[in-house]
């Protein structure tokens, strides 16, 4: 893992481009100097890593999954970090990111969802567990071993109130979380802002209460009290989000400005005190109540739909919560959820929410399966880290992040998944829960009724994962792509083991790259026993050139017209616009795939360079119509020799770009990949490629 830290600070630019780097419950938050040069294959070929999400404002966001404490632990190990890499303060963040263009004009949008994200993502270790722990009551209550823990009226045994502390532990003092937190996040002394929520969650503020007299306000009865003439609304501030949100909103300016204003060395004194002195009875008579009825208003709002038809409501929320969650809208309706549990006892907005989830989990296990079919094993572990975090944790993200929103084909067949599990939810007249929950396999038990849930969400499952199988979460292009890359990795996997048995007389062998068809020279290292004679292309230190395979005009391979191979993905190179209708083998070496369609071959050169040659884009989808095939799998090929003619018009008339991808795919293997000559005409035979071997 440790070795991963450094190969992904490397993949985003270096220490030196990082200027801080924090972490929610899956993914790594780099704010970079700049991220223009960032290769996204580059960071998501890393082991450790799920996927890579680019952000506006220099922002970066790497997907680990559940392990990302340890990664990051190890990121902020490395001695290159441990010089101080990240120097910029976060108001010179936020105004570079402002100054830099139509990307910084977005910045305020990334900072407000990460406000709300970063209030409420330091405690989804306390909140998961609570829900547990609140999934545990639920379960004893439905095998009868104690009565309705959930009904106010119920007494428990001193044993079991115990056990219903552990949870509400977390959700009573949920304020003063978030309260710590979003101080924190807006620069202001976390524990100041902890401070002042805590002031109106004190017995003795409720207590005020007893002297209050009840006033009818927005349709509600409220308690107002009067201190030194003006009113003071009592609420009871257990569970509420919102207020320490707004809190922390005014706290955060407030803060910035007392320390322009107070000397330096008065700071510890008098910032927290007039900061305290500001913001408890601003609180206390404003903000509380502002966010108390805040969200008793958007709590309203979704109920009132919800009252008016619960099919529409079970059906509008699973569709929502995949475009909600990429954007952090979705923290606000946790808050929500929180509110109903507070005030009507009950919450009717999880249920339905499930369906999202397990159409979310349903995708994840399509792709797991697909995987394993198709030998991918980076995808495989991908999958398996990204189903085990949903079904046993109900956290979405590293299947969202490292797969859904990288394969476009993936959100539709979700979207069908989450319609079907909606539908069976409203049919049956919604789902309801009397604790906050992750829908997860472990809290089936809090939702009721528990049969129409577990079917609602098996549903939404099975849609999901059999659409996925069905029609696969990668293009044609994108499946055909990886098989020939797979293929020739196993084909070469092969062939190095046939050779490890073989020795050679040489003490040392000399390279000279003439067999590749191209120019690369090194000798070997000397050895005082018997070695295999290395690749021309190997020799540390080698330089080797790689013909064009036919004639045409030279393309960076950024402009192939697709992403798969623009991003490198499947390999580097170069792109060719054909001229002519034939495709010739560059140089000497061994067919190790020969598609029946005729559109790809894989070719390993006598110098060590494995090629991708692949004619067209998208023309797997012509299923070999004009192409004539002229070598097979496992035949050796000299230079010139043709590998397939193809029908230029044929390919046109259908539609397809002859753009014909040349990539060099075993590229671990070497020091650098790239383009030999400046983009123009090339004629068959004339170098395109240069690679370099790795040095001793």
């Amino acid at each position: 893992m440790a070795s991963d830290a450094g190969d992904i600070v490397e993949s985003v630019g270096g220490a030196d481009n990082i200027t801080s780097l924090n972490h929610c419950a899956t993914r790594l938050r780099f704010q970079l100097k700049d991220s223009s040069g960032i290769e996204l294959a580059e960071v998501e070929k890393i082991s450790s890593v799920m996927g890579a999400v680019p952000q506006s404002g220099n922002r970066y966001q790497v997907v680990i999954g559940g392990g990302v404490q340890d990664v990051y632990n190890d990121i902020m190990a490395l001695p290159a970090m441990k010089e101080g890499s990240a120097t910029e303060s976060a108001d010179d963040t936020k105004a570079a990111a402002r100054a830099g263009g139509p990307r910084g004009k977005m910045v305020w949008l990334d900072n407000f969802f990460e406000f709300l994200s970063d209030s409420f993502r330091p405690i989804l270790g306390a909140l998961l567990g609570a829900s547990l722990f609140i999934t545990f009551m639920s379960l004893m209550s439905t095998l009868g071993v104690i009565p309705n823990w959930a009904d106010p009226r119920t007494t428990l045994s001193p044993s079991w109130q115990f056990v219903n502390l552990t949870w509400q532990s977390v959700f009573v003092f949920l304020p003063l979380l978030v309260a710590y937190n979003a101080s924190k996040k807006v620069g202001a002394d976390p524990w100041v802002g902890f401070a002042v929520m805590a002031v109106v969650m004190l017995p003795g503020f409720t207590a005020l209460g007893a002297d209050a007299s009840i006033t009818s306000f927005a349709g509600s009865e409220i308690n107002v009290v009067r201190i030194f003439g003006l009113p003071l609304t009592v609420f009871n501030y257990s569970s509420q989000v919102f207020p320490p949100l707004l809190m922390a909103a005014v706290i955060g300016p407030l803060w910035r400005g007392l320390k322009k204003l107070i000397p330096s060395n008065l700071h510890l004194i008098f910032v927290p005190f007039l900061a305290m002195l500001i913001m408890i009875p601003l609180t206390a008579f404003l903000i509380g109540p502002i966010g108390v009825y805040s969200g008793a208003a958007l709590a309203n709002g979704l109920r009132a739909v919800n009252d008016f038809s619960p099919l529409v409501f079970a059906i509008l929320v699973p569709l929502a919560y995949p475009f909600m969650v990429p954007l952090g809208l979705h923290w606000p309706i946790n808050a929500i959820m929180l509110l109903n549990i507070q005030t009507l006892g009950y919450d009717y907005i999880q249920g339905p929410m499930g369906s999202w989830n397990f159409a979310c989990f349903g995708a994840t296990a399509g792709v797991l399966f697909l995987s394993m079919k198709d030998r991918d094993s980076e995808m495989q572990q991908t999958a398996t880290g990204a189903l085990a975090a949903g079904l046993f944790g109900g956290i979405s993200e590293p299947s969202l992040y490292g797969i859904h929103l990288r394969f476009k084909r993936i959100y539709p067949r979700l979207l069908i998944g989450c319609f079907v599990g909606g539908l069976i939810t409203g049919i049956g007249g919604g789902a309801t829960t009397q604790a906050f929950a992750f829908t997860s396999l472990l809290t089936i038990p809090v939702f009721s009724p528990m049969p129409l849930y577990v079917i609602s969400i098996t549903a939404a499952f099975a849609t999901a994962m059999i659409l996925v199988i069905i029609s696969d979460y990668r293009t044609p292009e994108q499946r055909e792509a990886f098989i020939a890359k797979r293929d020739l990795a196993e084909e070469a996997l092969r062939e190095e083991r046939g050779e490890s048995d073989e020795d050679d007389d040489a003490d040392e062998g000399v390279g000279t790259g003439a067999a590749a068809g191209g120019t690369a020279t090194a000798v070997a290292k000397k050895t005082d026993t018997k070695t295999k004679t290395q690749k021309p292309a190997m020799v540390p230190g080698a330089v080797t050139e790689i013909p064009s395979p036919l004639a045409g005009t030279l393309m960076p391979l950024s402009e192939v017209p697709d992403p798969v191979f623009a991003k490198g993905t499947v390999g580097r190179g170069v792109g060719i616009m054909p001229s002519g209708d034939t495709v010739y083998a560059p140089a000497p070496g061994k067919i190790l795939v020969a598609q029946d369609t005729g559109h790809a071959f894989g070719i390993r050169l006598d110098s060590g360079v494995e090629l991708l040659i692949h004619v067209g884009i998208d023309t797997v989808n012509m299923e070999g119509r004009g192409f004539t095939v002229k070598v097979k799998t496992g035949q050796l090929v000299d230079a010139g020799d043709p590998l397939v003619t193809f029908d230029r018009s044929e390919i046109i008339d259908a539609g397809y770009s002859l753009v014909t991808p040349v990539l060099v795919t075993n590229v671990k293997k070497f020091a650098s990949v790239k383009q030999s000559e400046e983009a123009g005409k090339v004629k068959m035979g004339h170098p395109i490629i240069t690679v370099t071997a790795k040095s001793e």
